[in-house]
């Protein structure tokens, strides 16, 4: 007679053992390719739905992006092919290590529109105004992040342009955002919330434009 304990147990400890032999793979192929691993998860593009994403932020071909905590170049790549050649896409992450990865994946997809860029922990270090700041998974790492999307909007935002928010709900997982937390920072960052988009099922998707600004009023 069979035991149902064990019958239970055989497939949690199947998925155990798989865990253990990845863990053990990526340690051997380095902290590079297990973070990029750790990041892109498994199974994303069903649950990321990426091309969709890209697809509703109306990119202009020669437009330029920033995308911000770029990681392994999961969304890189499809803005660097929305924006085409004419565009420019920077890849933004405080990991040499992630960005020297991107740069080479870059350069193996003929994506020569992709550069990549060592940011600071308050700093995207931008080397121009873009049309859009996107940033998936990444805004509850920021400290202070009302003041870094007022410096976002006054230093690395080019007239026009909007920055673009993907970020854990609450209710999936711990490394999250609060829809409201998100809008009221934004908001005291000088920003409005243009579009709203609720198809993914474990993430906000936030559009935002700056908020047009008196002169005379921001003078006083």
């Amino acid at each position: 007679m069979t035991n149902p304990r064990r019958t239970t147990l055989r497939p949690h400890l199947a998925r155990a053992l798989a865990c253990l032999l990845l863990g053990l793979a990526l340690v051997g192929a380095g902290c590079t390719t297990a973070k990029r691993v750790m990041y892109e998860g498994f199974g994303r593009d069903e649950w990321q739905q990426p091309d969709r994403v890209v697809s509703d932020l109306a990119l202009a071909p020669g437009a330029s992006v920033a995308d911000l905590g770029s990681g392994g170049g999961y969304f890189t790549f499809r803005l660097a092919r929305a924006v085409g050649p004419s565009g420019r896409v920077y890849a933004v992450d405080v990991d040499r290590g992630m960005n020297e990865h991107v740069a080479g994946a870059a350069d193996e997809q003929g994506l020569a529109n992709v550069t990549t860029v060592l940011a600071a922990a308050d700093d995207p270090r931008l080397p121009e105004p873009v049309d859009l700041v996107f940033t998936s998974n990444t805004y509850h790492h920021l400290e202070n992040r009302a003041a870094y999307f007022r410096a976002v909007r006054e230093r690395h935002l080019a007239p026009g342009g909007r920055v673009a928010i993907v970020e854990y709900r609450p209710d999936v997982g711990g490394h999250s955002t609060a829809r409201e937390t998100i809008v009221q920072e934004m908001t005291a960052a000088g920003f409005r919330l243009v579009k709203a988009f609720d198809y993914l099922e474990r993430q906000h998707f936030l559009v935002f434009a700056a908020e047009t600004i008196d002169p005379e009023e921001a003078a006083r």
